[in-house]
């Protein structure tokens, strides 16, 4: 089963936690640690380097969000400061933690498709697996 799987598929495939090469497999074993390689296809992770991209695009993204809001809820009502911090600290921290674990996936996804750090390997299988494919069925 050697199928091309696009860029948007395996950061899909990751964003859901799944393999970005089957789509079935765990891609975690915890909530941040990615698993040593797939249980359904074989797939190694052990190149992955996430780093602190995901963080990053989680802050980028939740700051987006949760900024405007508390600026237009201070605009409308100005409640006291201890009321926003009771309403926005928990959105902010909520979201950010239910949003790191797929992005973080959705990175890895990246990587693997593109072949990037230690990914090159596998992405080169995959390319020789295709044009065998592609030459078998000429």
């Amino acid at each position: 089963m050697t199928n091309a799987v696009s860029l948007g598929r395996a950061m899909w495939r990751g964003f859901t936690m799944k393999c970005p090469h089957c789509g079935e497999g765990r891609l975690f074993g915890r909530f941040l640690k990615v698993a040593d390689h797939c249980a359904a296809c074989g797939e190694s992770y052990s190149a992955q380097r996430a780093d602190d991209l995901p963080a990053y695009l989680v802050i980028v993204a939740v700051g987006h969000a949760v900024v405007p809001a508390l600026l237009a809820m201070e605009t409308a009502y100005a409640p006291p400061y201890w009321v926003q911090a009771l309403i926005w600290l928990p959105i902010t921290l909520l979201s950010s933690l239910a949003l790191l674990q797929p992005v973080k996936g959705a990175v890895v996804g990246l990587q693997w498709q593109t072949g990037m750090h230690g990914f090159q390997e596998s992405k080169q299988r995959r390319v020789a697996d295709a044009r065998r494919l592609a030459q078998a069925s000429i």
